[in-house]
């Protein structure tokens, strides 16, 4: 498959810049070569290629790797030493005053900082300024087709349904007094992923207690806790088809092994309950409105609720992420904290929304996936409106 370079063209048009700069050096940016669709090949030096607002794309490759780039259209400029390089990249800048790279300014957005301080360097010194291609790159990297938004539909229905069978799977368990671990419940959600035919790289996240204070707390054999009558438990379960292109569908649910939930439980879960659906409601409402909403703003949205009822110092991480291919895809963050968010929230892309509160003896979080579409958005499946009281 090629990539379309009148579809970039016009992209750029519309942003304002008179050109997308790529560059990589031994695959150190990746989406470089995905949005370029590379084929794998031999790249052991240094390659740019340059498509103008308007014109003809131009390439800048090694000579003795002068098939690197033969799969893109466009002029060809060769080099061998420095001085030809620098040379070269001139030429194929040409009279470009505005340059988009995958370079964030402080690298306030890292996961898009993907060529070297040096590089950028030696572009402004031939004379031209460089902006970040943080929000081309997701348009290119975040947005789904309706395949993709098919699929996470269709990993999320199953999902839920393993979600629901493993909090009744654990209650069974205390129930009838079997012992039961949190790496166990991992293992049988597994199963339940291998018979549904989903795939997930690592997870799921099974936490009781203080283990659901630790956002990223994932059991093993060697650490899990046993899960037992009255625990808080905590399930953030993430997961795609495994047909190519699916996309994955991510939430977090909390459940109480208890015939009632005990007050200190509900009280917290009621302000993360509120900051998810704060957050949910700005995207929601921007998105009917056309109002540009930036990331950090979702996050702003979330975080102050969680800051106004005392728990601010318990929320440490972001409020949501970009979800696709990945689970923590390429698009905005729902992020005011860990970095500063910038990029717009832009239709067809999908992002989790889930703020957490972690105290010592117990963690709560809430996860649910906001799909935005042309003129709306919407959360794609069910909304946790209490913790589940599972021995009820």
């Amino acid at each position: 498959m090629s990539i379309d370079i009148q579809a970039i063209q016009t992209d750029l048009l519309t942003a304002r810049v008179d050109g997308w700069l790529f560059y990589d050096f031994r695959g150190r940016d990746p989406i470089a070569q995905r949005i370029l669709k590379l084929p794998e090949a031999m790249r052991t030096r240094r390659w740019f290629y340059f498509v103008p607002v308007k014109g003809t794309p131009r390439k800048l490759v090694h000579k003795i790797e002068a098939q690197a780039l033969e799969s893109l259209p466009g002029e060809i400029f060769y080099y061998a030493g420095l001085e030809e390089l620098e040379k070269g990249l001139k030429k194929i800048l040409g009279r470009a005053n505005t340059v988009a790279m995958q370079y964030s300014p402080e690298n306030a957005i890292p996961y898009i900082s993907m060529v070297d301080a040096g590089t950028i360097e030696m572009v402004r010194s031939l004379g031209a300024k460089v902006v970040s291609s943080a929000d081309l790159v997701q348009k290119y990297e975040a947005c789904w087709t309706d395949e993709q938004l098919r699929s996470h539909q269709e990993a999320g229905k199953a999902i839920d349904i393993i979600v629901r069978g493993a909090f009744e799977h654990a209650a069974k368990c205390v129930r009838e007094r079997t012992a039961l671990t949190e790496f166990e419940l991992k293992q049988w959600i597994q199963g339940g992923f291998e018979a549904a035919g989903l795939h997930a790289e690592e997870g799921p996240d099974v936490a009781v207690g203080a283990h659901a204070s630790d956002p990223h707390y994932g059991p093993t054999l060697e650490t899990a806790a046993p899960i037992r009558k009255d625990d808080l438990l905590l399930l953030d379960v993430w997961g795609k088809l495994k047909a190519p292109g699916s996309v994955y569908y991510d939430i977090t649910w909390i459940g109480c092994l208890g015939k009632k939930v005990p007050p200190k439980y509900a009280k917290v879960f009621a302000v993360v309950k509120t900051a998810r659906d704060k957050a949910v409601e700005l995207i929601c409402s921007s998105a009917s409105a056309g109002k540009p909403l930036q990331g950090w703003q979702v996050d702003k949205a979330a975080r102050t609720v969680i800051e106004k009822a005392g728990y601010g110092k318990y929320f440490f991480h972001r409020t949501g992420h970009n979800i696709g291919e990945m689970v923590h895809g390429n698009g905005a963050n729902m992020d005011g904290l860990e970095t500063h968010d910038v990029r717009r929230l832009i239709p067809r892309t999908c992002t989790s929304v889930e703020p957490g509160i972690y105290l010592p003896e117990f963690g709560i979080r809430s996860e649910v996936n906001v799909y935005i579409d042309e003129r709306s958005a919407r959360v794609t499946g069910a909304v946790q409106k209490e913790i589940l009281a599972l021995l009820a």
